[in-house]
């Protein structure tokens, strides 16, 4: 009654034999046997079948591998939670890992629960606003704020006289001719005076002013470096992290005085501008010749250092009594780790410190060159006598 077209498989196969047929009498059916895997020669595969065979070999080696990765991290989530010794991080055999339904499942946390876990332990510590530790720290190795670096100052260093570096060659001089044309610009907008006192408003829109221009080099240099590290797949040397920390080092010079006066629309307009046009042309010239600008940065950096011994010498000369009563913002103290006692005087001593230590690195990077290591750690220390001349030990290339 069905399809004579249509063929069916047969749920029985039947056994090799004869059947009988009504029309064309008996018929033998062919013998139909489980498929089996045969062990092949090696000699005799074709060599697209030996390449799919080592594919295949080494995706299971692959898969051992990642087992056993996974398996040492949860250990380690375990050992940090529990505060077990060094023997949890230590790998095993290959096991399931909790995370995919081991025995040990129980015993290991979620990555929700040990963040979790670490912002109630920092809470409980007495500071309920620090980040949530890293799962490989420990409280007492991990940083409680996002700083990547937080100058300290002896008195000694804070101590800073002032000083010039005379331009030699083409170089310099088209970086110092730079700075004192941006320099008068400069000075005629926030209305200063260098023989004259001014008043606190005009010191801080000169400071704000100055901040929002300063911020930009390092995080100009330090990304382009960044990049051209990551094109070549070479090793920077130690220049990214330097030029970064002195563009938030200046960001929170910025921030301190934001604290104590907000810059208005046109203010802020004016800043948008300047920042759109400066960062620009930073970002062109740094990659034609970042030689210049690193002298220009170092020679900007000796004009911020005479803008703010004046600033020091209009609060002793008692013309600012408002500004040097004003108390410290939690900023400052935090970044500087100054002490509860410190004084508006003493936030522009480490600030006008700061930007000899920029001076000091940028002159010194400007006569180095490009794949030479950094010679500077985390906090450089600056010569006492001039700010301006290199570390020992550096080969210049002037």
């Amino acid at each position: 009654g069905g399809d004579p077209c249509r063929l069916s498989r047969p749920s029985v196969v039947p056994p090799p034999s004869t059947v009988q047929d009504q029309n064309h009498g008996s018929i033998e059916t062919p013998s139909i046997r489980r498929k089996t895997t045969v062990r092949v020669d090696a000699s005799t595969r074709t060599r697209s079948e030996r390449q799919a065979h080592r594919t295949v070999r080494a995706k299971r080696k692959h898969a051992r591998y990642d087992m056993k990765r996974w398996e040492v991290g949860f250990r380690a989530l375990a050992a940090v939670r529990n505060g077990a010794g060094k023997e949890l991080l230590q790998p095993t055999k290959h096991k399931l890992p909790a995370a995919f339904g081991g025995a040990r499942a129980a015993a290991v946390p979620t990555w929700k629960e040990f963040a979790t876990q670490a912002r109630d332990s920092t809470a409980e510590a007495g500071e309920p606003n620090a980040p949530a530790m890293h799962p490989g720290l420990k409280r007492s190795m991990a940083a409680d704020t996002y700083f990547l670096a937080q100058p300290m100052y002896s008195k000694e260093e804070l101590d800073i006289k002032l000083a010039h570096r005379p331009p030699k060659g083409l170089r310099d001089k088209t970086a110092f001719t730079l700075v004192q044309t941006m320099r008068k610009l400069f000075d005629q907008f926030t209305g200063y005076k260098p023989q004259q006192h001014m008043t606190e408003a005009h010191w801080i829109r000169r400071c704000l002013f100055l901040e929002t221009v300063a911020g930009v080099p390092g995080m100009v240099a330090g990304m382009l470096r960044h990049m051209e590290s990551l094109r070549r797949m070479k090793r920077d040397n130690g220049w990214i992290h330097t030029l970064l920390e002195e563009a938030e080092n200046e960001r929170m010079h910025l921030l301190t005085f934001m604290e104590i006066r907000q810059g208005g629309p046109l203010f802020r307009l004016v800043v948008l501008g300047a920042q759109g046009v400066f960062f620009n042309l930073f970002f062109l010239s740094y990659v034609l010749s970042p030689k210049i600008c690193h002298r220009f940065v170092g020679y900007l950096e000796e004009e911020a250092v005479r803008t703010y011994t004046h600033l020091l010498h209009d609060i002793d000369s008692g013309v600012l009594p408002d500004f040097m009563n004003r108390k410290v913002p939690d900023v400052a103290l935090k970044y500087w780790q100054l002490p509860e006692t410190a004084t508006m005087r003493d936030v522009v001593e480490v600030i006008r410190a700061d930007e000899a230590c920029h001076s000091h690195v940028n002159h010194t990077f400007a006569s180095m060159k490009k794949s030479d290591k950094n010679p500077f750690n985390k906090h450089p220390v600056v010569p006492k006598d001039d700010f301006t001349r290199p570390p020992e030990g550096v080969s210049l290339q002037d």
